[in-house]
């Protein structure tokens, strides 16, 4: 099997503020990989350093070490497990854009999409919410007013950014009632900040708390001292021993984050098993990340709402798979999808 590495760095239309920093410019890595019978698959690596703690240059480093060593596996049984050794060593966002190539091209060659080769049944539109991650309260506002506009059912607001109290009023005048509103702290609190923000944020209704403290046992104190607001794991999903006990009500899953399609079902069915409701979000991951975690969620029927709706934050390129009415299609075609490809670099349509 070969493996093709090809960088890019993509521009988001506004600056995008998190508990973890902002941003404005996106690298990402598209993975392309070809068996011995001429089969491709499509894969994407998507780093956020502040996030994974892995940048592009150790995903690239990763990318290598897998390419040299398909190179010298022989097809069969010996490529499999040379490929189940490098996922054990390498970095989380590496391992995601292999496994998504992988499943792209099985697809291909039997002509089916990955939802079907996961065993799903069917392939409904996804319910998603709306991401909202403006710093000030006049853009928050005209964020809440694009995503009524636009028929969402739920939006994410990024707090532990300042002006928390203040954006989260100027958007709840805006979507009114009808509209759940979810938080996500990227860990910027302490368990005294999260504490005390999340009863005084309560009153203005919010459906679930993404990440308001880093750590297993710091978030199941926030659990204990705010009964009232539903918490999420997200970056501390990925801490040992975080989907064998429940120390919320729900853990978010990423494509990146978890190695895959094949981690993200490993994961959502290990945070089941130990009582968690499972729903899955992008680390702004371009079409390749958001179609695998379609197909994913397809197999998996997520409890909540995805964080998905991402691409349209991109800048001069079209959203290949555009929210309607608070709901994603699942991308047609066998594979991952038709067109996802061009997205990235035209020649690949």
């Amino acid at each position: 099997m070969n493996v093709h590495i090809d960088s890019l760095r993509t521009r988001l239309s506004a600056p995008f503020f998190a508990g973890w920093g902002s941003i404005q410019d996106r690298p990402l890595v598209l993975v392309r990989v070809e068996d011995f019978d001429g089969h491709v698959g499509l894969g994407e690596a998507a780093p956020l350093p502040g996030y994974h703690g892995v940048g592009g240059d150790d995903v690239l480093e990763a990318l290598e070490a897998c390419r040299t060593m398909l190179a010298r596996a022989s097809p069969g049984p010996a490529t499999a497990h040379a490929l189940a050794e490098w996922r054990r060593l390498a970095v989380m966002p590496a391992v995601a854009a292999v496994d998504m190539a992988i499943c792209d091209l099985e697809s291909r060659r039997l002509g089916q999409p990955v939802w079907r080769r996961l065993g799903a049944g069917a392939a409904e539109p996804l319910e998603v919410n709306y991401t909202i991650a403006a710093s000030d309260r006049a853009s928050a506002a005209a964020e809440a007013s694009a995503a009524r506009t636009a028929g969402f059912g739920c939006v994410k607001v990024k707090v532990g950014i300042g002006d928390d109290a203040g954006r989260l009023a100027a958007v709840r005048a805006v979507l009114g009632p009808d509209v759940a509103i979810r938080l996500d702290a990227n860990g910027a609190w302490s368990v005294d900040e999260a504490v005390a923000s999340l009863r005084s944020l309560a009153p203005v209704g919010i459906e679930l708390c993404e990440e308001p403290v880093r750590g297993l046992e710091q978030t199941r104190q926030v659990a204990t001292a705010v009964p009232e607001v539903a918490l999420a794991l997200d970056e501390t999903a990925s801490a040992a021993g975080a989907l064998e006990e429940r120390v919320c009500q729900a853990v978010c899953l990423k494509v990146a984050g978890c190695g895959g399609i094949t981690g993200v079902l490993d994961g959502a069915r290990r945070a089941r098993s130990a009582g968690y409701e499972v729903y899955l979000a992008s680390t702004l991951d371009g079409p390749l990340g958001i179609a695998a975690a379609l197909h994913a969620a397809a197999a998996l029927q997520p409890d909540r709402p995805c964080g998905l709706a991402t691409l349209g934050l991109f800048a001069d390129r079209e959203d290949p798979l555009p929210p309607r009415a608070g709901r994603i299609e699942i991308p047609s075609g066998p594979g991952l999808g038709d067109g996802l490809g061009g997205w990235y670099r035209p020649e690949l349509v």
